[in-house]
């Protein structure tokens, strides 16, 4: 096969590594958190565009047979791979291990700010960042969806796994809204954002209103908490760091696609690089004949 037909096949793989990259980019985008969360919202989708537009660059270099082009093509791959492999130990970082907790008697989850990179949690929990977020997670009324399930016992609310791969046999068909549907957001953001800390002790009436806290001094998130619809517990830490939590687990499965797209681009680079080192020796040892001629 020539050089010109290896440079055109890489380069179309190269192309489709970039299809599933954006797709997965657009997919984070879409997520509420990220939409508060500007920072990460389009890294992943601007990096696979790159990687798209330097694959047709090679598409074009090698249907002109122009080295110049084809060299740039190689230059510009190497740093988009390398920005890729940073954002990959990036998404190392926030999605490490997971040490949320649940109480007795409580199917949901628990986080603390402690289990999350400090270079994260320091950008999301920092004083003029984390005003402008809880702007918008105020203004996204996750919480006040909570309205619509008020006939809900304590028992309902307290057995709510909040897990979007929920069971939900035996549930009526409010329960299956409640645990799937709409509220699927509140696998996270609801959990810290819309209820008192369970440490507090706050006796529940229903969905978004908690009175008569036993144990008020336990945790500041206590004090913090307000039964105003507007404030809730989005200046509580276990919002903040439920917030983290929810963008830890779609970083995770997002990875998934980011690390095998490194590997293939790769494997497809080093080829690409040794049929134009080949072609560059081959091109010398042919002006040294023809010049000896």
């Amino acid at each position: 096969m020539g050089v010109r037909n290896v440079a055109t096949f890489l380069s179309f793989v190269a192309l489709l590594c970039s299809i599933p990259m954006i797709g997965a980019g657009i997919w984070l985008a879409s997520k509420p958190d990220h939409e508060c969360i500007h920072i990460l919202r389009w890294p992943v989708v601007i990096l696979g565009i790159l990687i798209l537009l330097v694959s047709l660059t090679g598409f074009v270099g090698a249907c002109l047979n122009s080295e110049s082009l084809l060299a740039f093509h190689l230059f510009c791959m190497a740093i988009l791979i390398s920005l890729l492999l940073i954002l990959i130990v990036f998404a190392f970082l926030v999605t490490r291990a997971d040490r949320s907790y649940s109480d007795v008697g409580r199917e949901y989850k628990e986080y603390t700010l402690d289990e999350f990179s400090t270079l994260l949690r320091d950008h999301v929990t920092s004083g003029d960042n984390w005003g402008k977020i809880q702007t918008c997670c105020a203004q996204s009324e996750v919480c006040s969806e909570l309205n619509q399930q008020s006939n809900f016992s304590a028992s309902q609310f307290f057995l709510a796994r909040l897990s979007p791969l929920q069971a939900i046999n035996g549930k009526s068909e409010n329960e299956i809204l409640f645990l799937t549907g709409n509220f699927g957001l509140f696998v996270h953001v609801q959990s810290g954002c819309c209820k008192p800390p369970t440490i507090c002790g706050y006796q529940y009436v229903n969905t978004t209103l908690w009175v008569n806290p036993t144990n008020p001094t336990s945790d500041p998130d206590c004090h913090a908490w307000n039964n105003d619809q507007t404030k809730l517990c989005y200046n509580c830490n276990s919002c903040k760091a439920v917030l983290l939590g929810n963008i830890r687990e779609e970083w995770r499965k997002a990875n998934v696609v980011l690390i095998v797209t490194v590997v293939v681009l790769i494997f497809v680079y080093i080829i690409a690089c040794n049929a134009f080192m080949n072609a560059q020796t081959e091109d010398l040892f042919r002006g040294y004949k023809q010049g000896s001629a």
